[in-house]
């Protein structure tokens, strides 16, 4: 399985590889590696990623993707209740989404849990197999089965997990080392426990951020793996899969000997090459391979993420500081399966603490009054499900200020969506008809899907711009082409850029296939806006921004009482959504912010009197 176009590119630059560039490379694949298990090109990150920041639509490129390689199994990456997003959706919403993929060109699901919960994957799994496609049922593989220290992930662990997999329909057992802490003797001594007890075959995923993680691919293989993830050459290594190329070049001529063209290996990683020089500036400064990886154990496809975040947060130079943050906060939940959402939550909360300075020994101690982010008391509210042995007591009386609730299945208390009636609100609200696919694209992230559309619907469809331009724009006299579709193609030829007679404003001249046209575009940031009040420290009556990021919701007004506790506005910063809670009882004297607002660290947001 070649995982370039989604793990690939997800690990190496925060999954910002755009369709433009996936799209001449296919028939090539299709043609010229027929005899490969499977691509990876869909789901897990990529679906968030396509809309909110590359303005594309996720479903065009399986659309296309499907047309350029019919003969090739397309597998996408599928959070069970989680689907492709952060949290949990009623089960409908989840066997809706199914359905869509499949309808759009998806054959084989990869399906994993985030604690490794076999009953919350059941109904993303009954629903893949409802569709005929194939169902790949995930373990993930956290900590050392060698690791005594670490008891409750050892052989039987993963091998009972295994069974209860089987005995769901799982049509294939993926295992998913998601952080590439698989060592070699692990893997062998995993696959030959799996084998004595389950008939599946078997598909291994690991990432190269140890850089070992190629000799762990090629002892699977010697074990009896039926079939492994790599990334093409010049896309593979540290975060990424290990390079396909070499893992090919190394089983040549053996009894496993993967079949593949040695030429067109070659030559789709030279053309790959190329592309990814265009997403450098998305690349994270880590230049080797490290061992850090066994002691954080981040996911492959969140390091980079995470990397940004924290750059987003001004707190890049503290980068070391938050990895360590990032292993204690695990310990802190109880040593849990990080894989996407869970890594998310681990990764907040890591961040959150490093920002504002607090310890892990704060969260227990009580002494601090600390309002967590929002997808931490998710966690311990249970909304993502339960790993097998709980969360800890003590932390979740901390985060939740009670005790954590019974174990339930979150889809069992989510009432089913009425998705015509959502339906039709939406196309009310954007004055369009909705098909299937932009109805569950909307069911996975309703405000992104929102936001998407419109820039659309001002700009139209920005996916069709050559990379370099999307990204960085034209350069003096730069023209680029654009192909609109079959026969219709627009040159752009840039003549300059002056300054407009009004203020905060450019005028940008150009030609249209030979037609001289003048715009005037406003310049980003030219409206200065006073700076906002500081926060004073050791101010009581002063609640400070805990980190930049958006005002979202406000929860109070002027003149308000409020109650040590009461919420007063939750804040976001890159997807992490933080609920500010009042230190002190007392009236809102003031109010300094709106949603919509952006604030730097330690603003004054409200003041009490």
């Amino acid at each position: 399985t070649d995982t370039t176009m989604r793990d690939g590119h997800q690990s190496l630059f925060a999954t910002r590889m755009r369709t433009a560039d996936m799209l001449p490379v296919a028939p090539h694949y299709a043609s010229r590696l027929h005899n490969m298990f499977s691509m990876e090109c869909w789901g897990g990150a990529t679906f968030d990623v396509a809309m909110r920041f590359l303005y594309e639509d996720p479903w065009q490129r399986l659309r296309d993707l499907r047309e350029r390689m019919p003969n090739l199994l397309l597998q996408m990456l599928l959070r069970s209740s989680n689907a492709v997003g952060y949290t949990n959706y009623s089960d409908n919403v989840v066997k809706f989404f199914v359905e869509q993929a499949a309808k759009e060109g998806i054959d084989l699901f990869r399906v994993f849990d985030s604690l490794n919960w076999v009953d919350n994957m059941r109904v993303a799994m009954d629903a893949v197999i409802d569709t005929g496609k194939l169902c790949e049922g995930v373990i993930c593989y956290t900590g050392d089965v060698f690791d005594d220290t670490r008891a409750k992930y050892n052989l039987k662990y993963y091998v009972d997990m295994a069974k209860q997999l089987e005995a769901a329909g799982a049509h294939i057992l993926g295992i998913k080392d998601m952080a590439g802490i698989c060592k070699p003797n692990a893997i062998r001594a995993l696959i030959a426990a799996l084998r004595e007890e389950i008939s599946l075959p078997i598909h291994f995923h690991t990432h190269d951020t140890s850089g070992i993680s190629a000799a762990t691919v090629l002892a699977a293989v010697d074990a009896g793996v039926d079939a492994v993830d790599a990334a093409m050459d010049s896309m593979s290594g540290l975060t990424s899969q290990p390079s396909l190329g070499s893992i090919a070049a190394a089983l040549r001529g053996t009894e496993r000997d993967s079949g593949l063209d040695e030429g067109a290996l070659r030559d789709i990683a030279n053309y790959w090459e190329g592309v990814r020089n265009l997403y450098s500036p998305f690349e994270s400064e880590i230049k080797s391979s490290t061992s850090d990886v066994y002691q954080h154990e981040m996911p492959g496809g969140q390091y980079t993420n995470l990397r940004e975040q924290a750059r987003a947060m001004g707190l890049d130079h503290r980068w070391p500081e938050v990895s360590k943050m990032y292993a204690d906060v695990n310990k802190l939940f109880g040593d849990i399966v990080k894989v996407t959402p869970t890594s998310k939550v681990v990764g907040d909360m890591a961040l959150f603490l490093v920002a504002n300075d607090f310890t892990c020994e704060d969260v227990l101690s009580g002494e601090r009054d600390i309002s967590y982010p929002d997808s931490v008391i998710s966690l311990f509210k249970g909304e993502l499900g339960f790993p097998p042995d709980g969360f800890p007591a003590d932390v979740s009386r901390a985060i939740l200020r009670e005790d954590g609730p019974a174990k339930y299945r979150p889809g069992d208390q989510l009432p089913p969506v009425d998705l015509e009636a959502t339906r039709a609100s939406l196309a009310e609200a954007l004055e369009m008809e909705i098909d299937d696919a932009q109805l569950a694209a909307h069911l996975m992230y309703p405000k992104v899907h929102k936001d998407f559309i419109k820039v659309q619907q001002s700009y139209g469809d920005l996916s069709k711009l050559p990379t370099s331009a999307f990204f960085y724009g034209l350069s003096p006299s730069e023209e680029i082409n654009v192909d609109l579709d079959q026969g219709k193609t627009l040159i752009i030829h840039q003549l300059g850029v002056s300054d407009s007679r009004e203020e905060g404003a450019k005028r940008v001249s150009f030609e249209l296939n030979g037609q001289p046209r003048n715009v005037r575009i406003a310049e980003e940031g030219a409206a200065v806006s006073s700076a906002r009040p500081k926060a004073e420290d050791n101010n009581p009556a002063h609640v400070p921004a805990p980190m930049p990021g958006m005002i979202v919701t406000l929860s109070v007004s002027v003149g308000q009482s409020v109650e040590a506790g009461d919420p007063l506005l939750s804040i976001e910063a890159m997807k992490m959504e933080t609920q500010l809670r009042s230190e002190r009882s007392g009236k809102i004297k003031q109010i300094h912010v709106k949603p919509g607002d952006t604030v730097a660290a330690h603003d004054l947001l409200i003041e009490f009197e």
